[in-house]
């Protein structure tokens, strides 16, 4: 399947209501066709039967859609870890968006069985002051590093975090509530002593207190909380 079928394919299942609500989602995309996940997910494990390094070499970025396909291929080829790394570093400088960042990163299950090697790829994004290159990395370490061998450093590593984008500060709040529900004790003594601005501390707080994960009288204890932005 060439570029020019796949766009041909995606242009058939677009869906105007769709693409309102997710430009709507995306204030800052304008290149939204309208292809509801489901949908592209398929067209993506159809491409991934060919040749997946052909296709990434050469495939389109014009669209919104065309670009998130590009990162549920990558999620979805079986290869070795140093080719998803490969493919990976030329796919993130495309991201634009938390939502073809966010999908893309839900899909790469094989982090699972290679931790350690991807905790080393994604460090250069950790230090990164491009919004949706950190993005990546805490929305990786969200999915697929809170976890008992993993916590500490991902609290500290959150910790550490210093960047105005609010893609950045919303992953971290995101984040935080994960490690919360997960790990509640560590995440309560994190929350009283940190170095989150209060946009952030606020956000997680907010994202705790929304998870039905927790429960009421936490939920009450957290809200009192709150920090009052100045």
């Amino acid at each position: 399947m060439n570029n020019e079928e796949i766009r041909k394919k995606l242009l058939e299942l677009a869906d105007e209501k769709y693409k309102k609500f997710q430009e709507g989602l995306c204030p800052n995309t304008n290149n939204i066709i309208g292809v509801r996940v489901p949908l592209l997910r398929n067209l993506a494990k159809e491409i991934s039967k060919q040749n997946v390094e052909n296709y990434l070499k050469n495939a389109s970025n014009e669209y919104y859609e065309e670009i998130m396909l590009q990162g549920m291929v990558i999620g979805l080829n079986k290869c070795s870890v140093k080719q998803t790394c490969k493919y990976l570093k030329e796919f993130i400088p495309k991201i634009d968006n938390w939502a073809v960042c966010d999908v893309t990163v839900a899909g790469l299950k094989m982090v699972k069985n290679n931790q350690k090697e991807m905790l080393e790829f994604i460090k250069p994004y950790i230090k990164s002051k491009k919004e949706f290159e950190l993005r990546f990395a805490v929305v990786l370490l969200l999915n697929f590093y809170i976890t008992e061998e993993y916590i500490d450093l991902v609290i500290k590593t959150l910790n550490e975090i210093k960047h105005e984008g609010y893609y950045v500060k919303m992953a971290v709040a995101w984040a935080i509530s994960i490690a919360f529900i997960k790990f509640p004790e560590k995440t309560m003594n994190f929350l009283k002593q940190n170095n989150l601005d209060d946009f952030t501390y606020n956000k997680a707080l907010q994202k705790i207190v929304e998870s039905y994960k927790v429960e009421e009288e936490m939920k009450e204890k957290i809200k009192r909380m709150k920090k009052k932005c100045h």
